[in-house]
């Protein structure tokens, strides 16, 4: 197989991965707190072939070498972090993130260790359920019913029978339904991670990310206390209660970006074509 079928073979592959995760990135445009991939793409290896000296002219100015690719691949695919836009709805268990900030969740399996399973994600759609080990209590968890963790790595507890409040930095408060005039009292504090090597995440279903087999979540997520000041607005994070974040999908760059690879994957299909063409022509030479 010539260069020019190997070049065009390998890009094809790459092109379709970048079409799935396309296609993926549009498939949850209306998806709550989804964020979009991003497909950065790679050499695979480049050969510089040098021409015969008799290619030496007077006033060539470009060098003898030529460089010989073969082809791209995908380098990563990395998850894009930046803000979306928060939408109200006045549901009080909705909450939403202003920053680069993630909520923690317990999930209601275990790994091979036997250790629950700690997933994080940007999706506020929660609810109040009744506590297993408690019926006289509820806690906060997410529509699949995976436990919201605090601070101090257990549930957010919530007694029967009371309203919660929550502020930007994560503090639940309870208000008793039956005595609203009574000090709300402090239930929990919401656990917030930040993504330092978002690329590091893995998408695992539900719209949550875990973390791969043996890998620590030291260097790739760092705890976030919104109660402290700041000096770096940008790293300021803030819950919004009321609220719940959009997809950071723009359909209009997706479909861009999903004409341009589309181009591109057709052109190496007629690059394969036109040197198939041609082989066939050179084994139908005769003497």
């Amino acid at each position: 197989m010539n260069h020019s079928m190997i070049n065009a073979f390998v890009s094809m592959q790459s092109m379709q991965q970048k079409l799935d995760v396309i296609a993926h990135n549009i498939a949850n445009v209306n998806t709550t707190g989804y964020k979009r991939r991003e497909a950065s793409f790679q050499d695979i290896l480049t050969n510089v072939y040098q021409q015969p000296a008799g290619f030496e002219q007077a006033g060539r100015l470009t060098p003898l070498g030529f460089p010989q690719g073969w082809g791209a691949k995908i380098g990563q695919i990395e998850l894009a972090m930046e803000q979306a836009a928060l939408h109200s709805t006045g549901n009080p268990f909705d909450l939403g993130i202003e920053g680069n900030g993630l909520f923690e969740v317990q999930r209601n399996s275990v790994d091979a260790n036997g250790d629950p399973v700690v997933a994080w994600t940007r999706d506020g759609s929660f609810q109040l359920m009744q506590d297993p080990a408690n019926p006289g209590s509820m806690i906060l968890a997410t529509q699949q019913g995976d436990r919201v963790r605090g601070v101090d790595g257990g549930p957010i507890v919530v007694p029967t029978n009371y309203s919660i409040r929550i502020d930007e930095a994560g503090r639940v408060f309870a208000t008793n339904h039956s005595n609203p005039e009574a000090e709300p009292i402090e239930t929990g504090q919401l656990a917030l991670m930040r993504a330092v090597r978002p690329q590091v995440l893995v998408n695992d279903g539900s719209n949550l990310f875990t973390l791969p087999p043996g890998v620590a979540a030291e260097g790739v997520l760092e705890r976030v206390d919104p109660t402290t000041n700041d000096a770096n607005e940008r790293q300021k994070v803030a819950v919004r209660q009321g609220f719940l974040e959009q997809s950071n999908v723009s359909l209009t760059d997706e479909m861009t970006e999903l004409m341009t690879v589309q181009r591109a994957y057709q052109l190496n299909a007629r690059a394969i074509t036109s040197s198939d063409t041609l082989m066939n022509l050179t084994n139908n030479l005769r003497a």
